[in-house]
């Protein structure tokens, strides 16, 4: 299977899962389990929810308060969406991108358990934590694979879709922006 794209646009703009059986049952059982984490506030899943505020408790608290819950919907929702869609041939846009986020909720709570660094980790083979870091391993290839597919339909660059150019006055025409101090030219020349 390595080579294998498990997500590619089809032409009809939907998203085909090209997941083996083993895949699918690992990513049906893997978001109810992260899902389980999250509702018991699981030490492992406190990644999923980076404080906004780290040396303001105030600030961190009115931030928990106001997109808390937002952000625990956005991962349920995402989680839900990965279970299912798993037995589906195909998915849509909007399927893909919550796709999208729930590998990485789940990349982030598996490499919270296993403490993953940017260091290699060199395992040997009766290490206990080898099959956590294959599905770490295998989270992270499917996670470009959709990226890959999702960038696929963006213009190349250099035809033209680049944003416009905007000078000062044009800053001063939506809203009287100026570039700060010293950073004369800061738009080109």
């Amino acid at each position: 299977m390595i080579g294998l794209r498990r997500f590619r646009r089809d032409r009809h703009g939907r998203y085909r899962l090209a997941l083996s059986g083993p895949e699918r049952t690992l990513l049906r059982s893997l978001p109810e389990q992260a899902k389980e984490l999250v509702a018991e506030s699981e030490p492992s899943a406190m990644r999923l929810f980076p404080p906004a505020y780290p040396t303001d408790a105030e600030a961190e608290a009115d931030y928990r308060r106001a997109a808390g819950a937002s952000l625990l919907d956005r991962h349920r929702r995402a989680l839900d969406t990965v279970i299912a869609t798993v037995d589906e041939g195909s998915v849509d846009e909007e399927q893909a991108h919550e796709w999208l986020d729930a590998i990485e909720v789940l990349r982030l709570v598996v490499g919270t358990q296993l403490d993953v660094t940017e260091e290699l980790v060199e395992l040997q083979a009766d290490d206990p934590r080898a099959a956590h870091f294959a599905v770490y391993g295998y989270l992270s290839m499917l996670q470009d694979d959709i990226v890959t597919a999702l960038s696929e339909d963006l213009p190349p660059q250099g035809t033209g879709a680049e944003p416009p150019e905007v000078d000062e006055a044009g800053l001063d025409a939506i809203g009287g922006l100026s570039p700060p101090d010293g950073l004369e030219g800061w738009l080109g020349p």
